[in-house]
């Protein structure tokens, strides 16, 4: 039962800070934009060039050449 006594206090403290560290989150903007990096890393900024495609534009470039 004395347990108790040394516990609680161990618990309150740890909660307190819990809290002190979501507030200190929310109030530095890293709940701003939940989305933006979901959505961002399924857009694609530039398209993708397959290989069979810079060959063929190799191959065409080469034929131009005099």
């Amino acid at each position: 039962m004395e347990v108790i006594y040394g516990l609680l206090p161990g618990m309150l403290l740890l909660g307190i800070v819990g809290v002190a560290i979501f507030f200190w989150a929310v109030r530095s903007g890293q709940y701003d934009d939940m989305d933006g990096a979901a959505n961002r890393i399924l857009m694609d900024d530039n398209p993708v060039k397959s290989a069979s495609a810079n060959n063929k534009t190799m191959e065409e470039n080469d034929q131009h050449k005099p």
